[in-house]
């Protein structure tokens, strides 16, 4: 195999270096990102640090087609390449065809540079395919020979839940020798003209101005990540009290406006409800019009942050030290009593229900929202 792929080119670097790079002269970079919604929005820095660096750079965006409006308005982003997860579905004449295409259109921009932001195999293969002179990815044990020798170089990952995934993201850039500024280490989404005028309507509409209401986006589309219905029933009934409108939001997902509409049988509350009725850029301009966002462990809460929006986001069996809301004032509220959190199973024992978020009162909640609408 290693002699095949030698004599095709394909064997990308025989050893790995960690020696940084000459960003002043860079043309055009690629930047792989192949997971959700967040994990995409929680990329955007990279774009920022690497024009900081590079201001003549191009850089190109991989990501896939559902979660391309993450970055698709990115001011450092100057093409995103997508690949459809339904390619797999229209036969493999079809994907082949596409999967063609796109390695075409790649190829074509010449890349000098490739950051690959996961673990996903397709990013060591594009590395050897579109070989570019530098190429980074994170550490990956047990890959063996064919990872390693794909790039250039190779990014540590620590092996605990203490550092944010954004510096993790970022850390691809500090091993090239790019130290990212504070201030290039922001989200960035941006929402569209279509998308702040449509948002301006359906508020004017409800006769709603900017700053005057809380967003609320109590679902996930994992459903374990979610706070009861008769909890977040409560603190809405007690922010309604406090003379706070309320706006409702959740995915078009079936499940999810089911949850939405169980804590609307169980309030007392009135609503301003959006729920299934928002695209993710329409959701971005609603968020950053809020006086404050609540929300559990999800994309939208991090695209609340990305907007600036005060955030407080219920955190469960994930880590709130990988996924907290990034730059924008916050409160994490988290149980204290569950020392097996943050544990990443789906409910304890694979249940779906978890312990350490279905426990968290609405006091402790409600403490927080008052905190940052103080502020």
């Amino acid at each position: 195999m290693a002699v095949c792929l030698a004599r095709c080119g394909l064997w990308h670097n025989a050893t790995m270096s960690q020696t940084p790079i000459d960003f002043s002269g860079l043309r055009r970079a690629l930047v792989i990102k192949l997971r959700h919604h967040g994990d995409v929005l929680l990329s955007s820095p990279v774009f920022s640090a690497l024009q900081s660096a590079a201001p003549g750079c191009e850089i190109d965006a991989l990501v896939y087609a559902d979660t391309a409006p993450m970055l698709e308005e990115h001011p450092a982003i100057a093409q995103c390449h997508v690949i459809d997860r339904n390619w797999k579905r229209q036969g493999l004449l079809a994907q082949a065809r596409a999967e063609g295409a796109l390695l075409s259109a790649l190829r074509g921009r010449g890349y000098e540079l490739v950051i690959h932001l996961t673990e996903h195999r397709r990013g060591a293969w594009l590395a050897r395919l579109l070989r570019p002179r530098w190429s980074v990815a994170p550490r990956q044990r047990g890959r063996g020979d064919f990872w390693r020798n794909s790039f250039s170089h190779l990014y540590a990952q620590p092996g605990h839940a203490l550092r944010h995934t954004v510096e993790k993201n970022l850390d691809a850039l500090r091993v090239l020798g790019l130290h990212p500024a504070p201030e290039a280490r922001r989200l960035v989404l941006v929402p569209g003209r279509a998308a702040e005028t449509r948002v301006e309507a359906l508020l004017g509409g409800a006769k709603l101005a900017p700053g005057s209401f809380i967003h609320l986006h109590p679902a996930s589309r994992w459903l374990f990540k979610c706070w009861p219905v008769e909890s977040m029933a409560a603190l809405a009934d007690e922010l309604h009290r406090q003379g706070h409108a309320l706006v409702l939001t959740a995915a078009p997902d079936e499940r999810e406006r089911e949850l939405v509409a169980a804590i609307r049988v169980r309030s007392r509350a009135e609503f301003v409800d959006l729920s299934g009725r928002l695209s993710l850029r329409e959701l971005a301009a609603l968020a950053g019009r809020a006086r404050l966002f609540v929300g559990v462990d999800s994309a939208p809460m991090h695209i609340a942050a990305a907007m600036g929006t005060p955030t407080v986001a219920l955190f469960g069996p994930s880590g709130d030290k990988e996924w907290s809301p990034w730059m924008t004032p916050h409160r994490v509220v988290s149980s204290t009593e569950h020392s097996c959190r943050p544990c990443g199973l789906d409910g304890c024992g694979g249940s779906k229900i978890s312990d350490c978020l279905v426990t968290l009162p609405v006091a402790q909640v409600l403490k927080a929202c008052e905190e940052l609408l103080k502020s």
